[in-house]
């Protein structure tokens, strides 16, 4: 297969500063009715054939999944974190369950999405812990780590979502948080994407950065871009666009997808990127609340065990926007700039010293540098293993990317290797 990553006084700002949702119903029934009788009923082992889930799902009663993605509509590059996951559970469930996509943030807003879990409001939902660090202090502090690696289009995003992922499991103080508010993870800290700058004009030097208005979406973006010489300004990533149209801010940190949904490169046409180090990230996780708890034990496998579906359509949306992104910053009249070796020391002697302060504060546990080391060692290896490779550099990604590459092989790999002891039953 050919395949193309007491607190100290920067976690205490944090805290002071403090992309899907499944509304089941059963076509019989809602969620937590009569279908599954609050019983779990026999499941199925992972990996079973497509016989053995029939036969598990023969008594049950339909069922009707209302699935939020933070997708603006069908056509948006965000929209495979819908798609893929609802083929993939209609197909295994051999119709079921019913998908249906509900876009953008329909059902519940994300600074009301948990509390729309724990109700049973909502099912199933794309989340943002990372907007809220008072009340989710050890999922922001792993997303504090996630910053500051090196930067590569294709491997560096596969390598951090699932290092991401697979820390996270093993972290009990996060698993911790979701707990106590009443919810469970499919994907305890989901990385996104690679962050990068788009500006009204270049900015690939330090100097460039000094003053700089910049719209951040987290506490550590926020910190960064004081760190480099910015004004960090917080506002709402759907006023981005026109707060850059006005003049109101220079530039944005987004992900790609974000920049080809909302038609930035109309008002801010220059595209800065890091390759040594990267942005700080703005992580998120995929919870499963109170309803999915009282659905049979088959249903709640199925959707388990479309992780892997999702991580592909994940991938697809988060690596297959740069294609587009860097195709619409060509055709326009802005320009597509490597970050200077002094702006990059900079990022990266922000994110060496925000690890340090996490792991001496101990949220979660003060060898989480070296578990994160290992994971990332682990699943290097296991990227190289199956194939996946950069065959040119992120300005040219749009020339040498496979659009048909299948990131569902890494994902079950995670699955096998690290979440079957957290799955249903």
């Amino acid at each position: 297969m050919r395949a193309h990553t007491s607190l100290h006084p920067r976690l205490g700002r944090a805290a002071a500063l403090s992309a899907l949702a499944l509304v089941l119903t059963a076509c019989a029934g809602s969620a937590g009715g009569s279908t599954s009788g609050g019983e779990a009923g026999d499941g199925f082992d992972y990996g079973a054939s497509d016989e053995e889930v029939a036969a598990a799902l023969e008594d049950l009663e339909p069922v009707t999944i209302t699935y939020q993605v933070p997708a603006t509509s069908q056509d948006s590059p965000q929209a495979p974190l819908g798609t893929e996951f609802k083929e993939a559970v209609e197909e295994r469930s051999g119709g079921k369950i019913t998908v249906d996509l509900a876009w953008n943030q329909s059902i519940a807003t994300y600074d009301e999405i948990h509390d729309a879990l724990a109700d049973g409001r909502v099912d199933m939902a794309f989340t943002l812990p990372s907007y809220d660090p008072a009340q989710f202090p050890a999922f922001n502090a792993l997303n504090n780590m996630l910053g500051g690696d090196p930067s590569s289009p294709m491997v560096g995003e596969i390598l951090a979502n699932i290092v991401a992922a697979d820390v996270a499991w093993g972290t009990p103080q996060i698993l911790e948080e979701y707990e106590a508010i009443g919810v469970t993870p499919l994907v305890p800290v989901m990385a996104s994407g690679n962050y990068y700058s788009i500006c009204t004009d270049p900015v690939p030097d330090l100097e460039d950065w000094q003053g700089l208005q910049v719209r951040v979406g987290s506490p550590a973006a926020n910190d960064m871009v004081e760190h480099v010489g910015g004004t960090p300004v917080s506002i709402a990533g759907v006023e981005a666009y026109e707060a850059l149209q006005r003049g109101t801010i220079d530039c944005t940190l987004a992900v790609l997808s974000d920049v080809v949904q909302g038609g930035f490169f109309e008002v801010a046409p220059h595209l800065g990127y890091p390759t040594e180090t990267s942005f700080p990230r703005v992580a998120g996780a995929i919870l499963t609340g109170s309803t999915v708890d009282s659905l049979p034990l088959a249903y709640q496998q199925i959707l388990f065990d479309g992780f892997d579906a999702y991580f592909h359509g994940g991938m697809v949306s988060t690596v297959g926007s740069k294609v587009d992104a860097i195709e619409l910053a060509n055709e326009g009249d802005g320009s597509i700039d490597e970050a200077s070796t002094a702006l990059q020391d900079e990022i990266r002697s922000f994110a060496e010293e925000t690890r340090g302060e996490v792991a001496e504060s101990g949220i979660i546990g003060e060898d989480i540098q070296e578990r994160l080391d290992a994971s990332r060692e682990t699943w290097q290896a296991k990227i190289e293993e199956l194939g996946y490779e950069e065959t040119g550099e992120f300005a040219d990604f749009d020339q040498w990317y496979d659009e048909s590459t299948d990131y569902r092989p890494i994902a079950q790999a995670l699955l096998e290797e690290t979440m079957l002891e957290h799955r249903p039953g």
